[in-house]
């Protein structure tokens, strides 16, 4: 089935409305990582027809980004990759905390380029709003580089209306970045539409909710080391059992509708409700395995309904977004 194209500013390359999210390969919060494996699922990913991939400094303290640096660096259609990383975060002995000063923002891209083996970053996203710095100078900063050519479009991740508008003050942006998916959706009320009006490339990221729409999550899983999911209140009960309940009726919803997985699903209907890109968090090659169910159909207003009613049936104690960020620098 063809693949789904979108833009983001004036990059010229042909954008896959699905792309790689590789936070789960720097192996960071996600308990570790194995480099040949993570290597074949980015391989994987473009062979599918994915042709963006999004990574950041701080997944792994470097690590993602040297991955994918080294996955680049022996696929021979490198070019025509297009390349989302972040800007924004300092980090010593695994803390971490934000970080958008003029002095920052120059090291990591001289850092970035470095590990990902290449001269311009397509898509260079400032991670998560820094409080400390004006958001006008942070823009004015970013703008540097793109007249500098080192990037080729201006990004934001984690913002708010208003962190957009005063950052747009110092540079243009092109893009944003939020958390987005059936379970999590509090970016339908104003970021999505502030996006639409402003002519933003929509990134949408855990399309998946960290896993739990996927097909293997269970009662009783153990998540180990540093897994996020330890601390997330969706994955602890009695959350965790309405959240799977809903898993279950959606997935028998769309096998019956439209012959389709729920991971399918999941990943069509951020598509369909607005974002431009959605990210497909994997580490292994089989975790791909039903990428391009997503291409072919689409949700009607019928279906986005009855989507609806189950999840309100199942999940009458709804969790908020639960990922806050890093805090700010003491």
């Amino acid at each position: 089935m063809a693949t789904e194209y979108t833009k983001i500013g004036k990059i010229q390359k042909r954008i896959s409305r699905i792309g790689l999210g590789t936070w789960a390969i720097g192996g960071w919060m996600w308990g570790g990582t194995e480099e040949k494996e993570a290597i074949a699922a980015i391989h994987k990913a473009f062979e599918m027809g994915v042709t963006l991939v999004d990574t950041a400094p701080v997944y792994g303290f470097g690590r993602s980004e040297e991955i994918v640096g080294k996955a680049l660096k022996t696929y021979p259609q490198k070019g025509e990759i297009v390349i989302a990383t972040k800007v924004g975060l300092a980090w010593h002995d695994s803390n971490v905390w934000r970080d958008s000063s003029p002095q920052r923002i120059a090291q990591e891209i001289e850092d970035s380029l470095r590990r990902l083996h290449v001269d311009v970053i397509d898509l260079y996203q400032v991670h998560w709003p820094d409080e400390a710095v004006p958001f006008e100078e942070t823009g004015a900063a970013l703008h540097k580089l793109l007249d500098a050519g080192k990037i080729r479009a201006i990004g934001v991740s984690n913002y708010t209306v208003a962190q957009m508008d005063a950052f747009r003050k110092g540079a243009p942006l092109h893009a944003n970045q939020s958390l987005f998916n059936l379970f999590e959706r509090e970016t339908e009320k104003d970021i999505l539409p502030y996006g639409k009006k402003h002519g933003l490339a929509q990134l949408g990221y855990s399309s998946l909710c960290r896993g739990l729409l996927s097909e293997k999550m269970r009662k009783g899983i153990a998540f180990r080391g540093d897994d996020l999911r330890k601390t997330d209140p969706k994955f602890q009960e009695p959350h965790f059992s309405e959240y799977l309940r809903a898993v279950e009726r959606l997935k028998e919803w769309v096998m019956q509708k439209h012959r389709r997985t729920i991971l399918a699903l999941a990943v069509r209907w951020t598509l369909d409700m607005g974002v431009d890109v959605a990210l497909w968090g994997a580490r292994k090659p089989e975790q791909l395995e039903h990428l391009t169910d997503v291409w072919g159909w689409k949700l009607n207003q019928e279906d986005v309904r009855e989507i609806d009613q189950i999840i309100k049936e199942t999940i009458p104690h709804p969790v908020m977004a639960g990922l806050q960020g890093p805090p700010q620098k003491n």
